[in-house]
This record gives C-alpha cells, sequence and structure tokens, in this order.
C-alpha cells in the first residue's frame, strides 16, 4: 500500500482481536492532511473496530496511533466521530445537541449545515436527513483536524444521502478536513475519496488500495464505473460478498 510522504494521522494496528478471533493484523494506514479515505469490506472485517481505535474508543488493542507525530492516548477533541445514528439526546434541543459541553454559539455551523432556524427543535421534531445533519454539525463543533465516519448515511432514503454526500464534500473542503469514513457503498465510495482501502477480513489482514481518478467527480462516470467493476472483482475474491 502506498502511503503518503506526510501522514496528519498515522495508524499502526499490530493486532486486534475478539477472544481467538484476530480481525485486524499488521495493518498500517496513512493519511494526509485533507485526505478523504474509504474503508470497505465484508462485516466483520474490522472497519468499525478500526474506526473504535483511532477514536479512543477501544483499548484492547496492540499497535500505535499518531497525530501529527505527537501519539493518541485516548480520545482526543482533535478526532471527531460520527455515527450510523444520529445519537442526539432526545431532551435536548438541536442547539444544545451540537453544542453539549461546549460553550461555544453552534449557530454559525447549524446555518452551514441547512438547519437554520431549527436551533430550539427536539430531535423528534427531525426528519431522519435533518437528525443527521445534526450529527455532522455535533461532530465538527470542536473544530476536528480529523473526521471519522462510520457509514454516516446508511439510515436515510437515497435523495437524502445524495444531499448529505455532497454536504459532507464542501464541508470536509472548507474545513480542511482528513476523512476516514467506513461505508459499504462503492458509488459513495467513489464520489467522495481521494483513496479506497479495502479490507478483506482474512487473518492476514491484508489491504488493497484504489485511487479514483482525480479532478472534479460527476456520479456515474466513465471511469468510476470501471473502477468500481474492479473494486467488485477484488470485493468478491475476498469472499466480502
Amino acid at each position: 500500500m502506498s502511503h503518503p510522504a506526510y501522514a496528519l494521522l498515522d495508524i499502526h494496528v499490530i493486532r486486534k482481536a475478539f477472544g481467538t478471533r484476530t480481525v485486524l493484523r499488521d495493518l498500517r494506514l496513512r493519511l494526509a492532511e485533507g485526505e478523504f479515505v474509504s474503508l470497505i469490506g465484508a462485516s466483520g472485517s474490522g472497519k468499525s473496530s478500526l474506526l473504535s481505535i483511532v477514536a479512543g474508543l477501544d483499548r484492547d488493542w496492540h499497535g500505535s496511533v499518531a497525530l501529527a507525530g505527537a501519539p493518541l492516548d485516548g480520545v482526543s477533541a482533535d478526532i471527531g466521530l460520527i455515527f450510523q445514528e444520529p445519537r442526539l439526546f432526545p431532551w435536548l434541543t438541536v442547539a444544545q445537541n451540537v453544542a453539549f459541553g461546549g460553550t461555544a454559539d453552534p449557530a454559525p455551523l447549524l446555518a452551514d449545515v441547512g438547519l437554520a432556524g431549527l436551533d430550539d427543535y427536539l430531535p423528534r421534531q427531525l426528519s431522519g436527513g435533518q437528525a443527521q445533519r445534526a450529527a455532522i454539525a455535533r461532530g465538527l463543533y470542536n473544530r476536528p483536524r480529523v473526521l471519522l465516519l462510520d457509514e454516516p448515511f446508511s439510515a436515510v432514503d437515497a435523495f437524502t444521502r445524495i444531499r448529505l454526500q455532497d454536504l459532507l464534500k464542501r464541508l470536509a473542503r472548507e474545513h480542511a478536513l482528513t476523512v476516514l469514513m467506513v461505508t459499504h457503498d462503492l458509488d459513495e465510495a467513489l464520489f467522495l475519496s481521494d483513496r479506497i482501502v479495502l479490507l478483506d477480513g482474512t487473518a492476514g489482514g491484508r489491504c488493497d488500495e484504489y485511487l479514483p481518478p482525480p479532478g472534479p467527480r460527476r456520479r456515474g462516470d466513465p471511469a468510476q464505473a470501471a473502477l468500481k467493476g474492479k473494486i467488485l472483482d477484488a470485493l468478491y475474491a475476498s469472499h466480502a460478498l
């Protein structure tokens, strides 16, 4: 696997196991500043486990994670995390959820994600797409350098998913974010990513890397379709499908 000359985020997982089953072994992944990397692979291949490790939520593993050359040990404000479900506190307003534990005004960030005027709404008053926009705003509230996303759009309808993908692409660029995202949607990975990393889920922990065509991308571009076929072949070969 190729690695950027300078890595903002440097991940080396020597071993991560659940009981006697090893899900990650000798995995090295380095992300440049501002790079968008998607993780794909079968269920159980270690994608979400890797995000938990980087987020500091999982301490039962062997290896190291460094941010700008400094070791990361536990949860850090420099790492934002967005889950598959919004996970908003139902008794707090949208603004209170986004700014939970902080003092800065969340209104500009809410406007940035398309929720202006909904500051005082409760989560039950939001649509699924609006709730996930609030979760994105919460993930960005502390101005992290790295944003982790675990299948963030899988619970919304197809049209909302496209709109949220466009939103994420814009926010990643405007906030100069380094992004590591887990997804099962190849079209999503091809549209958003600078690199796509396939975890094959075997005991050897093999990874394959794919580079979408450079430059502006359009959904359904023929070059993307060709790469999608290549990745699908690799997924079938690794028994990920």
